[in-house]
Formats: structure tokens, sequence, C-alpha cells
């Protein structure tokens, strides 16, 4: 086996672990992981194109810097070349002659020594206006002993004492650089010119801010991404939430169908997609309403035949002369008899259709009490509960065959009531002998009786406790069966309080 084939069972695991923690952190709800995808889209679209903007702005400064450099250059060359072709005695006269007209867009001074700058600004930018500076004087005038600094106007020196630029008077004709903001760095280059003479260049740079750090997110554009994206946080809210109404709808329809197979159905319209999905869904109720009245019909039609054939086979064991195989032929047919009744009775437990209204359940179990100390039974009751909206026939019939399972086998039962917000809890707890533990579960299949030495012509058919279970199932809730800590069996039964309707995540 290659050491590739031998990757791909970790990548798998990798891949599946990634996978459960992406899970864990995106929203249950459809509608929220529409509205993640639709932040996470916008933030990286808008990130993106900030990124490239800013890239592309650089490269655009990067490319007027080297312009504006290349003039800067060429000008500072030009004013080197004017100075150098004075005598010595007439260069102070040029300058003073400058000052008095205004002066330039440089500032221009013979100093008899190098001024010191307190240089600012690095990174390429600094390092393409210098090479360019030094280049052009070395080309035009061939000199190499050229420094070029930048500085800040409030630090910048001017002349050999070494003034500062805010102490000079305007008149000087430094009122150009006195313009610059504090961002704006200012241009010097000095060189020598013979005999202890320095020429001193000061000019402004036309682009504010060429050293300062770059910021591709800045406030201006926080404030523009933040305002796009909750504009589109909101009106993506709406549309998600117009486009998921009907998928509630088909979840609630759900929901309602499992409880009840005459709900009325959907409503055909809307997209495309969600029609088609409605289309299915009231195709499919009305196959299941059709299935479940072909199989009540078929039920009751198999037991109205069996009857007339039974009773004619009860009437011929009548007349068998010898007593034990009249009794026994008796006992298989009530055992007969008692399978198509309890067959009978399976389907009309199953049957649903009735409408659910509010019912006193402490009421309920009183009058189940009744009826079964008329059989011999002790039922008590514990507890109180406000009325609950249940379908009356169908949860009286689940709790009927539940409570006869329990005074059948412990003679006594007890019934606690615990009620909440959310859910109703009853618990049933007889005196019998409980079941193992193995068989907790076999007791709710069909025809599943776990005592032997019951026999069916005492009423056990094994259906009661599938079609109780069904019934509570129906109404949205749980049953379930453990044995006693103290003894006998205990059957919990919960019952969910209608609420509003929430899609599960």
């Amino acid at each position: 086996m290659s050491s590739h084939d031998e990757s791909r069972p970790g990548l798998h695991r990798l891949r599946r672990y990634w996978r459960r923690q992406l899970v864990k952190v995106l929203p249950r709800s459809l509608r929220g992981r529409f509205l993640l995808i639709m932040v996470v889209g916008v933030l990286g679209a808008q990130l993106a194109s900030y990124a490239w903007w800013s890239a592309q702005e650089r490269s655009d400064q990067r490319l007027r810097l080297d312009e504006i450099s290349s003039t800067l250059a060429y000008s500072v060359a030009s004013t080197v070349r004017f100075f150098r072709s004075l005598p010595h005695s007439y260069r102070h006269v040029a300058l003073d002659q400058l000052r008095d007209m205004g002066g330039t867009r440089f500032f221009v001074s013979v100093n008899d020594h190098r001024l010191p700058v307190q240089d600012i600004g690095d990174g390429p930018e600094k390092a393409l206006v210098v090479n360019k500076l030094r280049n052009v004087l070395r080309r035009e005038l061939g000199i190499d002993a050229v420094e070029v600094e930048f500085s800040r106007p409030d630090t910048l020196r001017l002349l050999s004492a070494e003034v500062l630029l805010t102490e000079m008077p305007p008149r000087w004709g430094q009122h150009t650089l006195l313009t610059a903001s504090a961002d704006q760095p200012i241009l010097v280059v000095q060189l020598p010119l013979g005999q202890q003479q320095w020429l001193y260049v000061a000019t402004l740079m036309p682009m504010p801010g060429i050293f300062q750090p770059a910021h591709w997110l800045s406030g201006d554009r926080l404030f523009v991404m933040l305002v796009v994206l909750v504009t589109v946080i909101g009106l993506s809210a709406l549309g998600i939430r117009s486009a998921t109404r009907t998928l509630d709808r088909m979840a609630r329809a759900a929901q309602r169908l499992g409880d009840d197979l005459d709900t009325p159905p959907l409503r055909e319209g809307g997209p495309r997609e969600v029609a088609t999905a409605a289309a299915a869904f009231n195709r499919m109720q009305r196959h299941l309403q059709h299935q479940v009245d072909e199989r009540a019909r078929m039920f009751s039609a198999i037991s109205h035949d069996l009857k007339t054939p039974i009773t004619r086979l009860r009437l011929r064991a009548e007349m068998l002369d010898d007593p034990l195989q009249r009794e026994r032929f008796a006992a298989s047919l009530d055992e007969l008899d008692c399978l198509v009744r309890g067959a009978l009775d399976s389907v009309r437990g199953l049957d649903m259709h009735e409408t659910a209204v509010p019912l006193a359940m402490e009421e309920m179990l009183a009058r189940l009490a009744t009826e079964l100390d008329m059989l011999g039974g002790k039922l008590t009751i514990i507890g109180h509960a406000e009325p609950l909206t249940v379908k009356p026939m169908a949860l009286k019939r689940a709790l009927a065959n539940l409570l006869e399972n329990a005074v059948f086998y412990g003679q006594r039962a007890e019934v606690s009531l615990h009620d909440g917000p959310h859910q109703l809890e009853l618990r049933i707890v007889d005196q019998g002998p409980g079941i193992p533990d193995h068989q907790l579960e076999q007791v709710f299949e069909p025809f599943i009786r776990l005592e032997p030495s019951r026999s069916r012509h005492t009423g056990g058919s094994g259906l009661g406790l599938g079609i109780a279970q069904h019934i509570i199932q129906a109404h949205g809730g749980q049953v379930s069966l453990r044995n006693s800590p103290s003894a006998g069996l205990e059957v919990c039964i919960e019952l969910p309080r209608p609420g509003p309707f929430t899609v599960p995540g």
C-alpha cells in the first residue's frame, strides 16, 4: 500500500472532525444560517475589495510620487546650476532679491555649513524620492555628495544660524513652507558649492502623508462597511423571513399531520420550488388518508366476515357430545373471537379523527377509577393539573389500557400528576411483579403478552399497550416503562402543552 493510500483515512478523520466543529458553531435555524452566509459573504467581498482598492491606490501613489520626484529633481538641478553659475559675491544678492519678490516654491539659502535635519520617513516611498534626486543630480550636474532628507515643518532649521522655520519672518519667503500641514513633509536637499559653502534647498512635498503607515481599512471605510453590512443584513432578514415563512408553514403542517390526518391541506402558492413541495406534501397526505381508510375498511370487513363462521362454529360446538371436546372447541373459538376483536380495536385505537378540546385530567381519571373499582381494582389519584387540550376519547382509551393493565397485575395502582408550564407528567405505579428489564420495550409490540398464564378469554390480546403508545405519541407525548425501586411497574407519560411552534434547527 502506498503512503498516499495510508494517508487517506487520516484525511477523512480530519475532515469529519472539522465538519463536526463547523456544525457546532453554525446556527441551528435555517434563517440563522442564511443570515450568517449573507454576513460572511458581504464582509468577505468588502474586505477583498478594500484590500484590492488599497493595493491599487498604493500603486498609483507610487507612480505619482515618481513623477513628482522627477519634476522636483530637475527643478533642484536647475536651481543648483543657476547658483553655481553666479559669482560668489552675487549669490547672496540673488537670494535677497528672491526674498524681496516673495520667494518661489523653493526656499534657497547658502550656508557656511551643512545644517542638521531631524530626518523623518522611511520605507520604499522615501527611497524612491532619494534615489530619483540623487540619480538626476548625478546625471545633470555630476554631483555625488548630495544630502537628501525630509523634515517636519516644526523642526525645520534655516540659515547658518539654524533658526527654526516657525521663528523666521514671513517676508523672507518661507511663507510657502509655513503653509505645510503636520503630515506634509518638507524635502531638504543640501550639497557643497565649494569654499565652505553649502547650497540649501527646501520645498514642500505635494503629497501629504506619504510616509505614514498604510491603513487599508481606514475609519471612513470601516463606517461605510458597517452601513452596507447593516443595510444588507436588514434587507436580507426581511427576504429570508419571507422565504422561510413557507417552510415554517410546511413544518407546522407536518407536525399537525402526525396528530391528525384530516388537517387542512397546504396552500400551493409562492415560489416554484415551494409550490412543488407543498403539492407533494398534499399528495402524500391524500395517499396516507386513503391508506388509513382502506386499512380500516379491510379490518372491518374481515372482522364482519369472520363473525358469521365463528357463530356457526360455536353452534356446532354446542352439538358435540363429548363435554371435554366441546369445552376445548369453545375455548379455541373464544380465542379466535378475541383476536378478531383485538385487531378491530387496534384499528379503532389508531383512528384519531377527533377534535382536540381542553380536558380536566383529574375528572377523567376519577371516572376511570370508578369503572376500575367496579371491576375490583383500586386506583389512587395524587396531584393536580390544569386542563390540557387533547382528543378526549382517544386519550381516555390510552389511559384505560394502561390502568387496566396496572390493576390486573397489581390489584392496586397509584396515579400521580406533575403539572408544568410546558408539559403534564403522569406516573402510574402498580403493586405487580414488574417486567424484566430486557423486555420493557417488547411489551409495546402487537400481540406480545409476557404473562404465560394469562388466557385470551380473560381479555388479553397483547394490543393494549401498543395502542396506548400510539395515541400518546400522536398527541406529541412519550410513554416509558421502568421497574419501580420499591415494587411493581412504573409507567411515565409525558404530554406536552400546546404552545408556539418552532422549527427544529
